[in-house]
């Protein structure tokens, strides 16, 4: 066995990434773990809160002709929480993303992200290192998706970590949460209760009309006519000062866009990566 298929496989086992046939080594991270799955244009998936990878399963094996770099946040669905463990999370994380985009010399690749990727995505974006952004189920300001807002909301934010983490009720309950919510077992509860904290806090809707890159959103809607209405109003209302994004809704879904309606939603993802 040769030293490249060494490097390889221990790369393979840590969660590391080659970005690049003949890379001297692979990229490391304390915030984030890379897997790059398949050949063609460059598109970054980026999942939610407390979700791994494999929140894009159908999504990889029904768009063949891509290479995915399918990025896992440290701390979630069974990653150690590493550097994510105290502190904020969403802006660190980031910024790791971003160092990987330079360090496997991707040419502004593609970006999609599901709830809080979709927060990382537009980041990606405003920090000028994406091609294209698409949001999935997330508005600009994570705050709103509950009804609130960053000034308002996000204090109780600050006061909710708090209890979900130095209590042994709010421990209880987190963890109870995490058992229920699909692909987020083995996530850390202080990792979550942090990024929430994050979330809560970030409202990137002034920010967007200066974003330099297309835009897609793709959010959630039910079968209840009246409440379609007003989910479709508050999202085109909060991403009304990006010109030219294109939002559509996918129903009847859960949050879970891409695994509630695959066929629709990978019909989505593939006239935007085309575009």
């Amino acid at each position: 066995m040769d030293r490249r298929t060494l490097l390889v496989g221990a790369a393979a086992a840590g969660g590391l990434a080659w970005a690049r046939p003949g890379w001297a080594a692979p990229f490391a991270s304390r915030r984030i773990a890379l897997t790059v799955r398949g050949n063609g244009p460059d598109v970054l998936l980026i999942p939610g809160l407390s979700s791994g990878p494999a929140v894009w399963n159908g999504v990889v094996g029904a768009l063949g002709r891509y290479r995915f770099h399918l990025v896992q946040v440290r701390g979630f669905a069974g990653l150690p929480a590493d550097g994510n463990a105290n502190g904020p999370v969403v802006q660190p994380v980031a910024d790791e993303i971003a160092r990987y985009i330079a360090a496997a010399g991707l040419k502004r690749p593609a970006v999609v992200g599901h709830s809080m990727g979709g927060t990382l995505a537009m980041m990606l974006g405003l920090k000028g290192v994406a091609r294209r952004v698409m949001v999935v189920d997330m508005l600009p300001a994570g705050a709103a998706m509950v009804g609130g807002t960053a000034s308002g909301l996000g204090f109780l934010a600050d006061q909710l970590s708090g209890y979900l983490t130095g209590t042994a009720a709010g421990r209880r309950y987190l963890a109870q949460m995490v058992a229920r919510t699909p692909g987020a077992q083995g996530s850390d509860p202080d990792v979550i209760a942090n990024a929430l904290r994050d979330l809560a806090n970030i409202d990137l809707e002034p920010q967007l009309s200066r974003l330099p890159v297309p835009l897609a959103v793709v959010y959630a809607v039910g079968n209840d006519a009246q409440m379609n209405a007003a989910i479709t109003d508050r999202f085109r209302s909060a991403y009304a000062v990006k010109k030219g994004a294109v939002l559509k809704p996918v129903g009847p879904s859960g949050h879970m866009v891409m695994g509630d309606q695959p066929a629709r939603f990978n019909a989505l993802l593939k006239d935007f990566l085309a575009g």
